[in-house]
């Protein structure tokens, strides 16, 4: 299935996205450390968003066809870069899963992370760590 996503600088060192199906708009922003303002999400940041979003929403996908209790689950990731060159290095998450699940269950969701399209698509020098809460 493709999708298109069309972007379009918009100054000031932005850049709208429309995603194509929907006409839902994203705009990016240049970071401080890259020399930009900072004022909003910036590609790098929509990458990590993009993980931790994909591996919760597959998560969500198992909990409801294994009836796991999934309502409150989080995802707080931190995107580390590297200088030379300029790319991502490393994503560390931790996972926040409801109370009272069995260890079963708990093993069940977080496989879910290396089984997320996002994550199977990322380059293999990129450090990708996830923990539970």
């Amino acid at each position: 299935m493709a999708t298109e996503i069309k972007a379009e600088y918009i100054g000031d060192e932005q850049v709208r996205l429309t995603h194509g199906p929907t006409g839902a708009v994203i705009v990016t922003d240049l970071p401080p450390d890259n020399g930009g303002k900072g004022r909003m999400f910036s590609p790098t940041d929509l990458f990590a968003s993009s993980l931790a979003s994909c591996v919760l929403t597959i998560m969500a996908k198992v909990a409801a066809r294994e009836r796991i209790p999934f309502e409150g689950s989080s995802i707080a990731i931190v995107k580390e870069m590297t200088e030379s060159p300029r790319r991502v290095a490393r994503f560390a998450a931790r996972v926040k899963l409801p109370a009272g699940l069995s260890a079963v269950q708990r093993e069940k969701l977080m496989a879910c992370v290396k089984v997320c399209p996002v994550h199977r698509s990322l380059h293999p020098d990129i450090k990708v760590e996830f923990a539970e809460m």
